[in-house]
């Protein structure tokens, strides 16, 4: 389809920002059997979706006019379920709509209340704002939704996940009936189908098949990581890839904050995007990514839903995803509109299953290494340098001054070692890491997880700690993994007695958790290496029976009663 067949102050807005053709889901959203119905539309994130709507909605809104009239009231209305999302959308409808003279304005939580009632009584062409605060206007009489002619709700799976489905039903109840509803959603369970039903009349469905080719332009790779070095094994990635832009997602608003902070240490110049942010906070992160003062974005899965940098060239899950949505969604921030991106997962040992299971149920296969060393960074470095745009830059009279000058002062050897020393400056330290001592299972082997019990290379270990103070492998274990900084699968047999207990490791580990056992701390519990439990240890120790509990304990449970 050619933009002839679009009104054409719409054409020349999609010329001028570079569209020579329209992307799958704007095609069929032009069809002739979508004009003027109700839409249910399946889409990916990244494929065109606002500017689909837009067209979809321009006929409704300009009918045989070449500027959208004052009406009085808005025409249009479009729901988000976020902020950053509602923004994103106004942003792209503003420019598709400029040369149609259109008015848009946004009504996002976060945001001065009076300001956007202001923008509402100065009229507006079309509103794109968030369930609650949309509500609030309606209901203080502040936007007039008598005259719309349609409404979009984007990502209607992702509101209704979130708790809007009263908030979206009271908006939809209040719009006229006579108004098209434009359905979006990545996926159709049966809230939204339910929604569509009470709500829309006849819809048309449109399901775009663009999933497999948007995630062609992906590269996936598993990285080998230990887990104490999830930070460093960032920190190399960035340096190895070298993106414009790179997205860094963390499970959690604390993990994202202090990677954030981690990474600013190291000389990466990084912002924050969480939910604990307050709107303006998250403007300014997003406006610092869009005009390149930083090039890495730490974030949680909430707070980047939507987000769209064209620029992201790598997306890296410091924290593993929880679902196969949640893998999509993150890799889907890159190879966007045709370009090349990467999508790197950090997996520890005790990911490695996990990781499988979900690589099979989103259909990727990808590629497993270790992450980069500095040997390999300082590689890139040096052809990143030889490659300087510098170097290619036609200087003016006094840059050839200086050089002679420079040239004639410290020789030419000297010069070229001070500039590649001065380019190299302008990144960051790569780190040094540790084989994990893992790998995944060769293509049809299923590898067996060694049991605890069993490790292999295994060295013994000497707790000061024993029978006479309570001490219980369930407190035991958890604290050998928090404190020493071992997997389950490290730590093999466990032996209290009276006043003492021997453990099991492996040897590969022993040292750093001797160390890491005598740190300071509130739970510091010297450890020393030690024998094996003799026979006559073994002999020697009681045998808890079934239902034992400490001395002193309760088997059931409860208060001994009093005397």
């Amino acid at each position: 389809m050619s933009l002839s067949q679009i009104p054409p102050a719409l054409a020349h807005a999609l010329e001028a920002r570079g569209y020579a053709t329209l992307t799958p889901v704007q095609q069929a959203m032009l069809r002739r059997d979508a004009e003027g119905r109700d839409l249910v539309v399946s889409a990916q994130t990244g494929s065109g979706k606002t500017v689909a709507f837009g067209l979809s909605m321009a006929g409704d809104l300009l009918g045989d006019s070449e500027t959208l009239p004052d009406l009085g009231a808005p025409a249009a209305l479009v729901i988000a379920p976020t902020r950053e999302l509602a923004l994103q959308v106004a942003g792209e409808l503003k420019w598709l709509f400029a040369q149609a003279g259109g008015r848009i304005v946004t009504c996002v939580g976060g945001m001065n209340p009076q300001m956007e009632r202001r923008a509402l009584a100065a009229g507006a062409h079309i509103v794109v704002g968030t369930p609650g605060r949309l509500r609030d206007h309606i209901e203080r009489r502040a936007l007039d939704l008598s005259k719309l002619a349609a409404v979009a709700l984007d990502e209607a799976d992702e509101m209704l996940d979130m708790g809007f489905r009263e908030d979206l039903e009271f908006i939809l109840g209040a719009a006229p009936e006579s108004r098209r509803t434009l359905l979006f959603s990545a996926t159709m369970p049966k809230g939204v189908a339910a929604l569509a039903q009470k709500f829309q009349r006849n819809a048309l469905r449109i399901e775009v098949a663009g999933e497999a080719r948007a995630h062609a332009d992906i590269e996936y790779r598993a990285v080998r990581v230990d887990p104490r070095e999830i930070e460093k094994a960032t920190v190399n990635l960035l340096r190895y890839f070298d993106p414009p832009t790179t997205i860094v997602f963390c499970n959690t608003r604390e993990a994202s904050r202090h990677l954030q902070s981690t990474l600013q240490e190291r000389g990466f110049s990084a912002v924050l995007l969480s939910g604990e942010l307050g709107q303006h906070e998250r403007n300014l992160s997003m406006q610092a990514l869009r005009d390149g003062r930083a090039r890495v974005c730490v974030a949680t899965d909430v707070a980047a839903r939507g987000i769209d940098l064209p620029s992201v060239g790598l997306v890296v899950h410091a924290d593993f995803p929880h679902d196969v949505e949640a893998l999509k969604h993150r890799s889907g921030r890159t190879g966007r509109a045709g370009r090349k991106g990467v999508s790197v997962l950090l997996i520890p040992p005790k990911m490695n299953r996990r990781a499988e299971s979900l690589f099979s149920q989103a259909q990727v296969f990808p590629l497993w290494q270790l992450a980069p060393g500095p040997e390999e960074i300082a590689k890139l470095d040096r052809a990143r340098i030889a490659e300087d745009p510098v170097f290619f830059e036609a200087g003016g009279e006094e840059e050839a001054e200086l050089a002679n000058s420079l040239l004639e002062q410290h020789g030419a050897e000297k010069c070229a070692a001070a500039l590649a020393k001065f380019l190299a400056a302008r990144w960051p330290a790569a780190e040094e890491l540790k084989d994990p001592g893992f790998a995944p299972p060769a293509k049809g082997e299923r590898k067996e997880p060694r049991k605890r019990g069993e490790p292999t290379d295994t060295v013994w270990v000497r707790l000061a700690v024993g029978r006479s103070q309570r001490a219980e492998p369930k407190w035991i274990l958890p604290m050998l993994c928090k404190k020493g900084g071992l997997h389950r699968e490290d730590i093999g047999a466990i032996r209290i007695f009276q006043d003492e207990t021997k453990v099991e490791i492996a040897g590969a580990r022993a040292e750093d958790f001797l160390k890491a056992m005598r740190r300071p701390g509130p739970d510091k519990l010297p450890a020393e290496m030690t024998s094996a439990p003799t026979d006559q240890e073994l002999r020697a120790r009681p045998k808890p029976r079934f239902g034992d509990k400490p001395d002193g304990a309760p088997r059931d449970g409860k208060k001994k009663p009093k005397a």
